[in-house]
Parts: C-alpha cells; sequence; structure tokens
C-alpha cells in the first residue's frame, strides 16, 4: 500500500454476519465501519428480531437501522440443504463468521467451532454470547439487563438509597461488541503470520466485568464494596452534576489547582483557602458540605453564565444535553459524528458516524442504508455462481 492509498483498513476482508439484535450487529457494524463487507446473513420471512422493533418509520425499523447500515442481506434457512449449500459457499471465501447464539445452537446446525475450523481453517470464528463458552452459566441466555445486573454495574449506577438504575444504553451488548471487533482486528493479524483462523469467545458478562474501572481493584484490596454516588466520582471532588438556576450542568476539577480555578472562577476563593477543602482527599472526606457549598453559589446564576466563566478559567465543565442538542453541537458536526443515511425511505434518518479517524483514510459523510431482508440476494447468488464458474465447480440452481 503506497502512501496514497486511502482505502479503509478492512478492505477486502469479507465478514458473514448470522448475529441477531445488537451485540453480534454491532460488531460486523465496526468492521463495516472500517471498511470491511459484510452480509448479513438472516432467517427467511422476519429476518433479525430487530426489523420488529420500534419505532418504525416508513415501514422501516429505526432499532435496525442504528446498527446495520453499509450491510447486505441474504436470507437462508440453515436447516434447508440448498440454503446450508450457499452458506458454506459464503463461508469458503468469507475471512470472518459472527454470531450471537446461545453456544449449543450452531453445533445443533452443523456448524460447531471445531467442524468449522476442520473445513475452513482460514476462517475467523466470532462467537458472542451471555456467558461464554465455559464456566457453570455457559448455556444460559442473557440480555443486556441480565450482564448488568450480575457484573455490579447497576449496584453502581443511580443514586443512594434510590431503586437499581440500568445504564440508560444497552452498554452489555455494546462493550461485547467492541471487544468482538477489537479481538477479530487482532486475530486477521495474527492469521498473517501463522496463515489459521481461531475462535474468539466473548462473554458480555466478561466484557462488563473488564469495564468496571477501579471497582474490582479496590474492592479486593479494601473489601469494601463501591457503591452507588449519582453524578459523582468515587475518588475525586467535586466531579459531578450541580443545578445551576435555569438547569443542570457537570463539573470536573480534577486536581487541586483546578479546584482553585474553579473557587476563583465563581467568586469562592474561600473554599480553596480552607483547609476542609484544600485537597482532593478532604473534599472527597466532605463531599456532602462542599456540596452544599458550591450548589448555594451556582444556583445563583444561569448554566451558560457559568459555563462561559468557568471555561475561561481552564475548569472542564459542560451542561447536560439532551439528544436534540448533542447532534446539533458544533463540536459533533465538525467531527462527522451525525450522518446522513442513503435510503430513500428514511430522508432525513442520520446515525453515528465512525469515530475512528485514521489520517490513511478518507472520511465518509455518509452511510448505505440499512439492507431490506433479502435485499441483496440475486447479486450474492450471481457473484457465487461466477466464482463456481471460474474453479471449474458444477453449477448448483
Amino acid at each position: 500500500m503506497t502512501s496514497l492509498d486511502r482505502t479503509p483498513p478492512l478492505a477486502g476482508i469479507i465478514v458473514i454476519d448470522l448475529g441477531r439484535v445488537l451485540a453480534a450487529p454491532f460488531t460486523t457494524s465496526v468492521l463495516a465501519s472500517l471498511g470491511a463487507r459484510v452480509i448479513k446473513v438472516e432467517r427467511p420471512g422476519d429476518g433479525d428480531d430487530s426489523r420488529a422493533f420500534g419505532p418504525h418509520h416508513n415501514g422501516k425499523s429505526l432499532y435496525f437501522t442504528s446498527v446495520n447500515c453499509d450491510k447486505e442481506s441474504i436470507a437462508l434457512d440453515l436447516k434447508n440443504s440448498a440454503d446450508r449449500l450457499i452458506f458454506e459457499e459464503l463461508l469458503d471465501g468469507a475471512d470472518v463468521l459472527v454470531e450471537n447464539f446461545s453456544p449449543p445452537v450452531m453445533a445443533s446446525l452443523g456448524y460447531a467451532w471445531e467442524t468449522v475450523r476442520a473445513r475452513w481453517p482460514r476462517l475467523i470464528y466470532g462467537a458472542l454470547s451471555g456467558f461464554g463458552r465455559t464456566g457453570p452459566l455457559s448455556s444460559q441466555p442473557a440480555y443486556d439487563i441480565i450482564v448488568q445486573a450480575l457484573s455490579g454495574v447497576m449496584s453502581l449506577t443511580g443514586h443512594p438509597g434510590t431503586p437499581p438504575v440500568r445504564v440508560g444504553i444497552s452498554m452489555g451488548d455494546l462493550v461485547a461488541g467492541l471487544y468482538m471487533a477489537l479481538g477479530i482486528v487482532s486475530a486477521i493479524h495474527k492469521r498473517s503470520s501463522t496463515g489459521t483462523g481461531c475462535l474468539i469467545d466473548v462473554a458480555m458478562l466478561d466484557c462488563q466485568v473488564a469495564f468496571l474501572e477501579a471497582a474490582v481493584t479496590t474492592f479486593t484490596t479494601t473489601h469494601v464494596a463501591p457503591q452507588a454516588l449519582g453524578s459523582r466520582h468515587p475518588s475525586i471532588a467535586p466531579f459531578q452534576a450541580y443545578r445551576c438556576k435555569d438547569q443542570w450542568i457537570v463539573v470536573a476539577a480534577g486536581n487541586d489547582a483546578l479546584f482553585a480555578a474553579l473557587c476563583a472562577a465563581i467568586g469562592r476563593a474561600d473554599l480553596s483557602g480552607s483547609a476542609n477543602f484544600a485537597t482532593n482527599a478532604n473534599r472527597v472526606s466532605r463531599i456532602d458540605a462542599l456540596e452544599q457549598e458550591l450548589t448555594a453559589t451556582l444556583a445563583t446564576r444561569d448554566a451558560s453564565a457559568w459555563i462561559a466563566l468557568l471555561t475561561c478559567a481552564g475548569v472542564p465543565c459542560a451542561p447536560i444535553q439532551s439528544i436534540e442538542q448533542m447532534v446539533a453541537m458544533p463540536q459533533v458536526v465538525a467531527r462527522e459524528m451525525v450522518v446522513p443515511v442513503d435510503d430513500p425511505a428514511l430522508p432525513t434518518t442520520c446515525v453515528p458516524g465512525n469515530p475512528i479517524k485514521m489520517s490513511s483514510v478518507t472520511p465518509r459523510t455518509s452511510r448505505r442504508g440499512a439492507p431490506d431482508l433479502d435485499q441483496d440476494r440475486a447479486a450474492i447468488l450471481k457473484e457465487l455462481s461466477i466464482r463456481r464458474a471460474q474453479q471449474g465447480s458444477p453449477v448448483r440452481s
């Protein structure tokens, strides 16, 4: 590849996507945004379960659209012999297979990892599940809220003394999807030297545990379980949301110098000069008293006034925005993080852009619309027919 080559890094990689709903489709969406060709294999009739998820617009699921742009679709019944032949021909030319069935399902269809490895030794097999392929829960299914609950994430989310709160997006699925995408890219790199593929076993619960920041380390050292703190940080203060006269903002004074700058900017130099709040350790130990002092001051003016003062002073801060406000945010627009979908049925619909910005890749300013069920069947079958003819194989009807 020359320095003038602007193609995306996974151009030429073919991914067969057996994923449903979110975890595996999100994995393959990430791979597609990096240039991979993703062929989504769906069950005939209804397709991916998420095609039925609302909201719908002009007959299309916006949920399905959000994680299935830039893909092709073919409907295959993997219990039907003719469709199995087509599926296996797809695997003949593929680099990666991704699925998020419970572990026994692929084996029951005749596509267990051991069988796949024997026939397609270069294939990278990405298996996403709730609990992975080992351990006492390996055969059980899981949804996002299940792994958020079991991992302890829900014990850390929300305010003290209130009912448990699920993180507002499906972190269990999305984090697992990201880890799977990373594992697949790593396996592609390793295959360049070994010539063989591998099984990638990613469990949603494992990924939530890996995302717990310092909670595991803290508990296993102190034997004190971290608790829900609302918007507060367990180790830094002030680092939370505060109510101004008109709306909420967040302030993150991550060290003593920033705290002093915060106090000066809001006219409360007495706080940074007090021994009670002079160090971060003191502030954390007196967090309730500190919150009362800062809230009393911040509540006297509108959020925009405080944001202007604190930003000028170099103190990290931000208003708490709605999705509507975020979409219109100049920073988000400048980074092309909300891009239109090329779909006549969804003329105003946008989806998230690619957050991985690479100097060697021409950025895309739109994404191909999510496919209709079986939309690409004719083109895919024609391609397979041409490949068979070139290889001298008998033509299948």
